[in-house]
């Protein structure tokens, strides 16, 4: 083998030292090294570096020029910016990478929602030093300048002319009329070195054909009267969704209400044009929420805001997450699209290598191409681009599409091409928005007749059905339909289906199907949006599409994240099937409004009937926000349904309730007598403990703990095990006590003392009455005798079943008894000296003497 180049430029060699190998990983816990490498990086280069043994790069033409004559050759001068380089992993790195992916998403595993950085990620998983030298020198050695080496050393970003490209791919790059627009395009498809095809997947694009923006376009709203407010709920009966609005029909009320409002978290919007902050401004203020302007960030050149269309996706996407996490920092990526790299695919990429300082957890991407458009590169890129994401905590959302099941089209397409799925939806590592419209007969029923302060007018939640505003179509408010709008669904051409894609309805197709979920997308009933406001116009507008279910929806997540602590959450998917396999499957909790009606079929191509459960038409189905959030997490709660005090061998019976069902529970006790396995299927099981036969002491207390399948989830419930035989009671004075000490004056008191080893004492006589009738042991009550002398038994009774019965004997000044004390009384206990009497012994100590005189005279 011949020797590699090593051509690195300074800078790359800093940005390839920062990703060091995994030996120099910094030991953070978890430890990741299970999933490193091993010493070192295998080098993949394959033999010696000659140029004229290639590999060809297949379905990498696009797929708008593939059958099309073209105008002619460019300019070889033709400035081609920064162009990307896709690498892909080794099979070894790959698999290591998918266990890690699972075990991220694993709530029994050590590494469960533990991420990495995207210099972690690279040194684990990119290619090796010597890989990415060498690739970085073969660019250089055919006159490209690199521009960047990506922290996730998964791309590599280049900029040359024309006439390089042409020589280094082996192509011809050709112009072209796509949608009545001159584009250029490689005619052929591109060709790399047969040693570079072990580490390159392709160049993501060599075109300037735009990705599709997926929104229905922004429907200019009058203002009323003289001023510049629009009429949302208009006296034509139309309605158009504001913040409010949403927040009704999702029921984001009881989050807004506890706080849970984005506060804390960070979501990053894809784009490829710039914005005027102020917009956003009057945006928030017409619509009642806290003021929070997004932040811009320009990843290069400035792209300016000249094209409205691409602005106005662009104010969707930024206004519309920041209404839903009304709270939550909104970063907004642009980067520039040039001769042959899409601005998205710039800012996706941005978003996902700079994650450690832009701090997002939440993304969201509103543009599409179909898989069969995209061709094995770019299909290369967003799979390995979004795993990434996932490893990082960043849960990336994406919109299916405007065209229906037609998803290689566009919305104002007139027919569809075949069945198709967007690229960038499509992969197992990021969520599938699509959308739906509400089934509200245009009436009065869910909407007011009139705004509120925040420009809101829906009453409550609104059914829903498959978005379809395609030509044929009659929406419900009556209007009819054009083009091929409909939300975007079907059946990927590439990907299996993933492990977590299980829930009732879910195709038995052994593919990766979209999407994922939905929410509200129609035009008739479109998104409010600010684009252009001055102190004269008020730059209202109504858009659909799912470019704005999937910024919603990535709102949403922001709530999720927050109540999670602000920790990052990855991969949705995972959960979001467990949740929906819940519900449909086995009565778990109602975290999804089931889409049953409408379809995607659209001029051309039949696409997918809403059914029950998951369907191809609306996935899982749109959400009430608060049930999403309080049961993202498992919950396991326990009760009991017969009395938790019980004697020894007595018995106890629990239930278990689970968010998720079926849920395998697991139950132990901490006095190690008890451990049981039921499956909570519909959504609760129950089980029966029994105490152990003997017990140290009065009293145990146990503790009854039922544990999820996911091993993380616990609910708990305590146990009072009693042994009423150990039990002790002591009183004082008690009846071996002297007379004298039991002997009371009636009306007098008498003071009494328990003493116990479990619980309170209570105190109880026929007659008389106490200072207090429950005492704490060792503190005393005073016992107030009758008025009527003879023997009154008072009882002390420990909370257990031990008593003490005291026999108190209660005298009388009435010594003689006629009923009336006076010196009669007094002759009689005198008399009482030399002849006993009992009556007359007045302190009971069995003689009459000058002490019981002493009492009568202190008391007559």
């Amino acid at each position: 083998m011949s020797p590699r180049p090593n051509r690195l430029l300074p800078a790359l060699a800093a940005v390839l030292a920062t990703a060091a190998l995994p030996a120099a990983l910094p030991q953070t816990a978890p430890d990741f090294t299970r999933f490193a490498p091993g010493a070192s990086t295998p080098v993949r280069l394959i033999g010696r570096m000659d140029d004229e043994q290639r590999q060809i790069l297949p379905s990498d033409v696009p797929l708008a020029v593939r059958n099309r004559q073209p105008l002619g050759f460019v300019d070889p001068s033709l400035p081609m910016d920064s162009m990307i380089l896709a690498l892909k992993p080794s099979a070894d790195a790959q698999a290591r990478l998918d266990a890690l992916s699972a075990a991220q998403q694993d709530p029994k595993s050590p590494f469960f929602h533990k991420w990495l950085t995207p210099e972690q990620f690279g040194a684990m998983f990119g290619p090796s030093k010597e890989d990415m030298d060498a690739v970085v020198g073969w660019l250089l050695a055919q006159g490209f300048k690199v521009d960047e080496v990506a922290a996730g050393r998964m791309s590599i970003t280049f900029s040359g002319t024309a006439g390089q490209v042409q020589r280094a791919f082996r192509t011809t790059i050709r112009d072209f009329e796509v949608d009545g627009e001159v584009r250029h395009a490689n005619a052929e498809a591109p060709s790399i070195p047969s040693a570079l095809a072990g580490v390159v997947g392709g160049v993501v694009s060599l075109h300037n054909i735009p990705r599709k923006a997926l929104n229905t376009g922004v429907k200019p709203l009058p203002a009323t009267g003289s001023g510049i407010h629009p009429d949302f709920t208009s006296s034509g009966g139309g309605h158009y969704l504001a913040a409010g609005d949403f927040a009704k029909i999702y029921n984001l009320g009881p989050l807004y209400s506890a706080g849970i409002d984005g506060t804390g978290t960070t979501i990053a919007i894809v784009g490829r044009t710039n914005i005027a902050v102020s917009d956003v401004t009057y945006f928030r203020s017409i619509m009642g929420l806290p003021a929070n302007d997004p932040t811009v960030i320009v990843n290069g050149a400035d792209p300016g805001s000249s094209d409205s269309g691409e602005v106005g996706e662009a104010m969707l996407d930024v206004e519309w997450s920041g209404a839903v996490a009304k709270k939550a920092t909104v970063k907004f990526i642009v980067s520039k699209s040039t001769g042959t790299a899409d601005g998205v695919d710039l800012s996706a990429s941005y978003i996902v290598n700079n994650q450690a300082s832009l701090g997002a957890t939440v993304m969201s991407t509103s543009f599409g191409s179909c898989e069969s458009g995209m061709g094995s590169s770019e299909n290369t890129f967003y799979n390995n681009l979004w795993q990434q994401a996932a490893t990082e905590g960043i849960t990336a959302f994406v919109s299916s599409g405007d065209a229906g099941a037609a998803g290689c089209n566009g919305g104002g397409d007139s027919t569809g091409s075949g069945a198709a799925v967007s690229g960038l939806a499509s992969t197992p590592y990021n969520v599938c928005v699509g959308g739906t419209e509400f089934l509200d007969g245009g009436g009065s029923t869910y909407w007011a007749s009139s705004n509120a302060g925040d420009m809101s007018s829906a009453l409550s939640y609104i059914p829903e059905e498959v978005w379809n505003e395609s030509a044929g179509t009659t929406d419900p408010s009556g209007g009819t339909g054009s083009g091929l709008w409909s939300g975007g669904g079907g059946v990927s051409t590439i990907y299996s289906k993933p492990a977590w894609q299980v829930a009732p309805g879910v195709p038995s197709d052994g593919k990766r199907d979209c999407p994922d979920v939905s929410l509200a997308a129609a035009g008739y009933t479109g998104y409010l949006v600010v684009q252009g406001h001055s102190g004269t116009k008020s730059g209202l507008g109504a858009v659909g599409g799912t470019s704005a279910s999937s910024p919603a929806f990535a709102g949403l997540m922001a709530l999720v994240v927050q109540k999670q602590g602000g920790t990052g959450q990855g991969n949705a998917n995972p959960r979001l099937y467990q949740l929906g396999n819940a519900q449909y499957g086995s009565g778990g909790a109602t975290v999804f409004h089931d889409v049953t009606a409408g379809n995607n079929t659209v001029p051309g191509v039949t696409g997918f009937n809403a059914g029950t459960g998951y369907d191809l038409g609306s996935g899982l189905g749109s959400v009430d926000a608060t049930a999403l959030v309080n049961n993202w997490v498992t919950a396991v709660t326990v009760s009991a349904t017969t009395s938790t005090t019980v004697n020894p061998s007595g018995t106890v019976t629990f239930k278990a309730t689970s968010s998720l069902s079926p849920n395998t529970v697991t139950w132990t006790a901490t006095d190690g007598s008890f451990s049981a396995s039921t499956t909570a299927g519909d959504g609760s099981t129950t089980t029966t403990y029994t105490a152990p036969t003997t017990i140290s002491g009065v009293s145990e207390a146990v503790t009854v703990t039922a544990t999820g399948s996911d091993g993380s989830t616990k609910g708990t419930a305590t146990v009072s095990v009693f042994n009423p035989a150990a039990v002790t009671l002591s009183v004082s004075p008690d009846n071996t006590s002297a007379n004298s000490a039991r002997t009371v004056l009636a009306g007098k008191t008498l003071t009494l003392t328990g003493t116990t080893n479990y619980g309170n004492i209570a105190w109880s006589a026929p007659s008389g009455s106490f200072s207090a009738t429950s005492t704490t042991t060792g503190v005393s009550t005073t016992f107030t005798a009758p008025a009527t002398a003879g023997d009154v038994t008072v009882t002390a009774q420990s909370a257990g079943t031990a008593s003490k019965a005291v026999t108190l004997h209660v005298k009388s000044m009435n010594i003689n008894g006629d009923s009336s004390t006076d010196v009669r009384d007094l002759l009689t206990l005198m008399q009482a000296y030399t002849t006993y009497n009992p009556a007359a012994d007045l302190n009971g100590d069995g003689v009459v003497n000058d002490a019981d005189l002493t009492i009568f005279l202190a008391n007559f």
